[in-house]
């Protein structure tokens, strides 16, 4: 698969309609009733308030794979990514040929569309569906679940958001994306099932590494009994997890889209051709695993108190009463030596000083001087300046 062409020609392939993460449920549902008639829509049920949630099938290969998308209603880089791939399908490139061919695809975009209507990450019940699998209270998850028990696909793609804080270890860079097999017991025992799904992400990484090098890390490997990824997998699904991350100044995620859509792709690919038995798990573990060491802001060398520190600054990012946009709380997250840090924005110069007081875990309220020029601005956790 020449990636780097299917990445240069991703405009030709990207769903006009969806151009930031707040979509509704009434815009994907028009865009599935404009689906030719190779791809068979059908409606499996309701949400909680009585949306459609709906699968697509397509394909007539022998290989089952399923992807399911947007599980929590404020991540909506993998719904965006699988309305491209279905654009893509579409095409004439020989790589959607060979993955109908080959294929037989199960796709449900936007699991939780009441979440998505609010943008928050649980549904109207205010259950985390993906921890659900045990209890199933939710529709949502009864009807995840028993797709998946009827269709028994080989292969899931089980699609995310992560927090924009997470970075590569190694890199100081955000994880951009993350892969993950996950686990089907506590013991993080690797049955067939699992490796499979493994050798998958191997041959991911080394297509994406070449376009996103150092942003593309590994996912915590914890088992948790109640999510769906780690129950599909233990019940003999292939299953694989992206998670979308940061990416400096995408806040809206359309350049990280372009890496999702050819992260599946590249899964797709390795599925399809049958080459993932070739590679060595060895290339697995040695993608590197995520940690913690970037900021959203960060400002270096300044004087507090006669003592020259670091701050560290985070936003947490909450929706808008209409759901159509969120809002972010900018917060004191650490003071000191933050050498081994990196951030989305850095600021650091010799002739930087602070006017307010920095309080940590309290919200920033206080100005940034540069020269005694106002170059960064917080009223109570709002920035209400910043220079360009």
């Amino acid at each position: 698969m020449n990636i780097n062409s299917i990445i240069s020609n991703h405009d030709s392939f990207k769903e006009k309609t969806l151009t930031n993460r707040f979509f509704k449920h009434n815009t994907i549902v028009d865009l599935l009733n404009q689906l030719p008639p190779d791809f068979d829509v059908k409606e499996l049920g309701k949400s909680v308030k009585g949306k459609s949630i709906n699968l697509v099938k397509c394909g007539k290969g022998k290989i089952k794979v399923m992807l399911w998308s947007q599980m929590h209603g404020d991540e909506a880089t993998g719904t965006m990514a699988l309305f491209d791939l279905f654009n893509f399908l579409q095409s004439d490139a020989e790589l959607a040929k060979l993955i109908l061919e080959s294929c037989e695809l199960y796709i449900l975009p936007m699991v939780n569309p009441d979440g998505a209507e609010v943008f928050t990450r649980r549904n109207a019940q205010q259950i985390d569906i993906n921890r659900d699998f045990l209890k199933t209270v939710s529709s949502e998850a009864r009807l995840l679940k028993q797709c998946r028990d009827n269709i028994k696909p080989d292969f899931g793609f089980n699609l995310h958001d992560q927090q924009t804080l997470w970075s590569v270890t190694g890199t100081l860079k955000p994880a951009t994306l993350s892969f993950l097999a996950p686990a089907f017991d506590q013991a993080l025992n690797i049955n067939e099932t699992r490796k499979n799904a493994m050798l998958v992400i191997a041959d991911m990484f080394n297509d994406l590494d070449q376009l996103l090098p150092k942003h593309i890390g590994l996912f915590d490997d914890e088992f948790e009994p109640r999510a769906f990824g780690d129950n599909f997998q233990k019940a003999g699904t292939s299953t694989i997890l992206i998670e979308a991350g940061g990416y400096t100044n995408d806040y809206e995620k359309q350049e990280i889209r372009r890496y999702y859509f050819a992260a599946i792709l590249a899964g797709l690919n390795s599925i399809a051709t049958k080459k993932y038995p070739q590679q060595d798990l060895k290339n697995y573990f040695a993608i590197p695993k995520n940690n913690k060491q970037i900021f959203h802001i960060l400002i270096q060398g300044i004087l507090i108190d006669g003592i020259e520190v670091s701050i560290g600054i985070n936003y947490d990012e909450c929706p808008t009463s209409d759901g159509c946009s969120t809002f972010k709380t900018y917060s004191i997250q650490d003071i000191g030596d933050l050498s081994f840090c990196d951030a989305y924005q850095i600021f650091s110069a010799s002739s930087l000083s602070l006017n307010g007081k920095i309080v940590l875990y309290q919200n920033a309220n206080f100005e940034l001087l540069d020269g005694g020029t106002p170059i960064l601005s917080f009223e109570n956790g709002t920035i209400i300046f910043k220079k360009d």
